[in-house]
């Protein structure tokens, strides 16, 4: 699907189709917003390089997995990043790559499927009024991505919240699963962070590299994605390092169940020791054994593995095994 939003001279918008991009070409104030979801082909690169964007630029975007970037070109600037399909607030969150070129007069986007951020744009930017500014929609696409994403780790958190409350309580196995699940969740997620801060710092530090032809009065904005992507990278962070505690601390406790069972069958083991040497001897099946002519003999041993027996309780107490 290829569609396009115009924004004529006068003011007004249009939508449409390919078509709309020669009335742009025609009128020298024009802005035009070109959306392409669509799988890659030939049409698609042919289509890109029309519209001046830089062949390796194309290839990036082309491609099914790219790192986040951002690259300024002499007529416009290429934003690679990491967009949403699908999301949920069990950190199942469906990606895609999301190409945009952002020049003067125009913007592109490119996407493979339905993108979230660029649909809720799309639909509102008629109310909006921002595409006389392509740069501008650009960031704001960018920042409404991170916006769900955001929304997507709060949600997170309070589960996460319960998993800790769990933690001092009955913890099982199925949340020790489940921990390592987000984890490894996490880590994936904060790479993807990673590379999304580091696009909003250099368009917030290095504005006039990346949007020369935006000014001061957009500061606010590059401000805003800036701080955006800059709490979502500490929050994936944060939460990433609690659910590595969570996981240790699962760890320990388990280990020091299985230790205090250890210490029980540990002491009922030194109890019966002695008392079953001492049985022990008394089972032989010698002919002449002095006690056994004794008429109190085996009151006087049963005597004595009674006190033996008290006598380590004492002792293990005392040294406080128990």
């Amino acid at each position: 699907m290829i569609r396009t939003m115009l924004l004529a001279s006068d003011g007004n918008y249009t939508c449409g189709g390919v078509e709309q991009v020669e009335s742009w070409r025609a009128s020298e104030k024009a802005c035009i917003w070109l959306d392409i979801e669509a799988a890659p082909s030939e049409d698609i690169r042919s289509l890109l390089q029309e519209m001046d964007c830089n062949p390796l630029a194309i290839n990036d975007a082309l491609r099914l997995r790219h790192p986040p970037k951002i690259e300024a070109f002499d007529n416009n600037t290429f934003l690679l990043y990491r967009g949403l399909s699908s999301v949920d607030g069990t950190l199942d969150i469906a990606h895609q790559q999301i190409g945009m070129w952002a020049g003067q007069r125009y913007l592109i986007t490119y996407h493979r499927e339905n993108s979230i951020s660029v649909s809720h744009m799309w639909e509102n930017e008629a109310s909006s009024g921002q595409l006389h500014s392509p740069g501008v929609l650009a960031m704001k696409i960018l920042h409404y991505a991170c916006s769900r994403y955001l929304e997507t780790m709060l949600d997170f958190e309070q589960r996460l919240a319960d998993l800790e409350d769990g933690l001092v309580s009955d913890h099982s196995e199925e949340e020790m699963k489940e921990l390592v699940s987000y984890r490894s969740k996490l880590r994936k997620l904060r790479r993807v962070f990673s590379y999304h801060n580091n696009i909003a710092e250099l368009l917030y530090k290095l504005p006039d590299q990346y949007f020369p032809f935006l000014g001061e009065q957009h500061q606010h904005v590059r401000r805003d994605v800036y701080d955006r992507c800059e709490r979502l990278h500490s929050l994936c962070q944060m939460y990433y390092e609690i659910c590595a505690d969570l996981v240790e601390g699962h760890i320990s406790l388990a280990s020091h169940k299985l230790n205090q069972t250890m210490k029980v069958l540990t002491i009922i083991s030194a109890l019966f020791v002695p008392l079953t040497f001492i049985a022990g001897i008394y089972g032989m099946n010698f002919e002449y054994m002095p006690e056994l002519g004794f008429k109190y003999a085996y009151f006087g041993v049963v005597g004595f593995m009674a006190t033996l027996a008290v006598a380590l309780l004492i002792l293990f107490r005392r040294i406080k095994w128990l």
